[in-house]
């Protein structure tokens, strides 16, 4: 007799993925990562910084010479009167850029290769725009600079003045996630860049910035009063030139949460859908 011995044939098994392991804290160390990355980008490419360097300057040297007879009588009071509130209108626009540079790289394709990575899926949106922070130092510190040299001096002393460009520094963060919405939602860079003009023009000069509150017509001094943009220059005066600044300073940075609370969620959730 013959007996047949029949082998079974195990199925055939997957293969085991190893997948990286969860940390606490990983989106926000990806976002750190991402912007150490977008920061170097900015650094190695300096003709990015144009609008934050060589714009601020021009802007105050027009206003200053144009202007500062007329307004406060000299140059030399205007550009006390001036550069505290041109501050902010120079960071504000330094922020601008960010949904415009965001547009663009989407456009490129350089968040269809994040991805691909083990990282947080809104990690890259919020790393660019952590990265982009460098933009409103260099617009403070440029700012500065000549306003020193056209004979601007702090009133009230080193940390009052630092204060003011925190706050000029904060406002301007919460404000660029407008911005960074903007740019989510818009095909085309030059849109970006014409949508965040139309935004910016009224609220940074329809404000106290060039001439006082007093001297503007009824209608006007309305608007200036719930301008947060107005509240913030104010608030940068009072730092460094004195004045009350406590009504001012809670204006700005209660604005700065209200919006950062709406355009921040909004502009994850529009980057989502497109990427």
């Amino acid at each position: 007799m013959t007996t047949t011995t029949t082998t079974a044939t195990a199925p055939p098994t997957r293969p085991v993925v190893s997948r990286p392991q969860e940390r606490p804290f990983g989106l926000i160390r990806h976002s750190l990562a991402l912007g150490r990355r977008s920061l170097i980008k900015t650094l190695r490419t300096p003709e990015q910084l144009l609008d934050v360097t060589l714009q601020p300057i021009i802007f105050t040297l027009v206003y200053v010479y144009l202007l500062g007879g007329a307004v406060s009588g000299s140059t030399q009071d205007y550009v006390q009167f001036l550069l505290p509130a041109i501050l902010v209108q120079t960071v504000l626009f330094g922020g601008m850029a960010t949904g415009v540079n965001l547009n663009t790289d989407i456009g490129k394709g350089v968040f269809d290769r994040f991805r691909s990575l083990p990282i947080g899926r809104s990690a890259p949106l919020i790393g660019s725009v952590l990265g982009d922070l460098i933009r409103y130092v260099v617009a403070t510190v440029s700012l500065l600079t000549t306003g020193f040299v056209l004979g601007f001096r702090v009133q009230t002393g080193f940390l009052s003045a630092l204060l003011a460009c925190v706050l000029t520094i904060v406002f301007a963060f919460c404000l660029s996630w407008i911005f960074v919405l903007v740019g989510m939602l818009v095909r085309e860079p030059g849109g970006v860049q014409g949508i965040a003009f139309l935004v910016l023009f009224p609220l940074t000069f329809g404000t106290s910035m060039i001439t006082p509150k007093e001297t503007l017509p009824g209608w006007l001094q309305t608007w200036v009063e719930v301008n947060p943009v107005s509240h913030a220059m104010e608030a940068s005066r009072a730092l460094m030139v004195g004045g009350s600044a406590g009504t001012h300073i809670a204006w700005s940075l209660g604005f700065s949460v209200l919006v950062l609370a709406v355009f921040a969620p909004l502009a994850v959730r529009a980057y989502r859908r497109r990427t």
